[in-house]
């Protein structure tokens, strides 16, 4: 879900089930409000004449709901995950048309200002991988330069989830570069890869391969 709704926000829903407005009797909705558990179509909750705005566009949506008087949130029910997620917005036409000519009129600049953060991203990125290295070589002074940027490179990827991107990976944590470079070892020097294709469970393959990874990271260790 992208955000939670407040107490003040009205919420309204996309239904999973066929369901019918328990006023007009008009169905079946394709969103409706529910009052004390009773659906009601949008016409009969008053928010008929409000126009519906798909998630998406972060910008659009914060200047379409603070220009609207009335709003609401959209949401469904995810039978997968088991949640209701956030679909979208319902706000005033007016409001709306004011967004989109507010976010056409200052696309550019911000067309800009990300190519700015690119441009920074990709500066830190290429700081922290050197340090990551660098890193790398301090406790393995044995690796081979050429192994230790690349296993910098794989593991500090923005956005990736892997170890270089966790909170110890950024702080350069000893433990978390071993990982990396323990992690790099398992699958470039060792048949783990292809014991897990032949059917070897996972922690049955790492136990197998464990002490040919600690062969190479004692060597690489005891390198000076």
């Amino acid at each position: 879900m992208a955000s939670s709704p407040t107490l003040k926000d009205l919420v309204v829903v996309e239904p999973v089930k066929r369901r019918h407005c328990a006023e007009c009797r008009q169905g079946p909705l394709a969103r409706l409000v529910l009052e004390d558990g009773v659906p009601r179509c949008l016409d009969c909750a008053d928010l008929g004449h409000l126009v519906y705005l798909a998630r998406g566009d972060t910008a659009l949506t914060r200047r379409a709901r603070e220009g609207s008087s009335l709003s609401a949130i959209v949401f469904r029910l995810s039978k997968r995950r088991r949640r209701y997620e956030r679909q979208g917005v319902l706000v005033e036409e007016e409001a709306l048309a004011r967004a989109e000519a507010d976010c056409l009129a200052d696309s550019e600049s911000r067309a800009r200002r990300r190519a700015r953060d690119a441009v920074r991203r990709a500066a830190e990125d290429v700081r922290f991988t050197a340090a990551f290295t660098a890193e790398i070589r301090r406790l393995f002074p044995g690796c081979p330069p050429e192994r230790a940027r690349a296993v910098a490179s794989h593991a500090s990827v923005r956005g990736s989830g892997r170890v270089g991107r966790s909170a110890a990976g950024r702080a350069l944590d000893e433990g978390a570069v071993t990982a990396a470079v323990r992690a790099s070892v398992r699958h470039d020097d060792t048949a783990y890869d292809a014991l897990l294709m032949s059917g070897v469970p996972r922690y049955e393959a790492r136990a197998r391969v464990a002490a040919a990874i600690e062969a190479v990271l004692t060597a690489w260790r005891g390198a000076g």
